[in-house]
């Protein structure tokens, strides 16, 4: 698959998928630092094209609940929401 076969496929959407659960020994962020909310609920890994709306509308069925993602997640994404980056791990607090 070469850099630009992803501009062929732009009718070929896929969802969002559930992060896998951290292994033993607690979460980390992509920089590798502790977690403090891991207790909260799973993770999940940025992947391009995400948006906090999007992913609370694929993992609770609701975009505007965002904002828990968000207040959950501060620390990692700072403090412009509609800024995530590709690979940060954000926790999902259970609701």
């Amino acid at each position: 698959m070469g850099l630009f076969d992803f501009l062929s496929n732009e009718g070929e959407k896929k969802p969002v998928e559930p992060a896998n659960k951290p292994a033993a020994g607690g979460a980390t962020d992509f920089f590798g630092n502790a977690n403090a909310n891991a207790e909260q609920g799973e993770t999940y890994t940025v992947v391009s094209g995400d948006s906090l709306s999007k992913i609370a509308k694929n993992r609770y069925g609701d975009a505007a609940k965002w904002h828990q993602i968000y207040d959950a997640n501060k620390s990692i994404i700072g403090s412009n929401p509609d800024h995530i980056e590709v690979g940060q791990v954000l926790t999902m607090p259970k609701l």
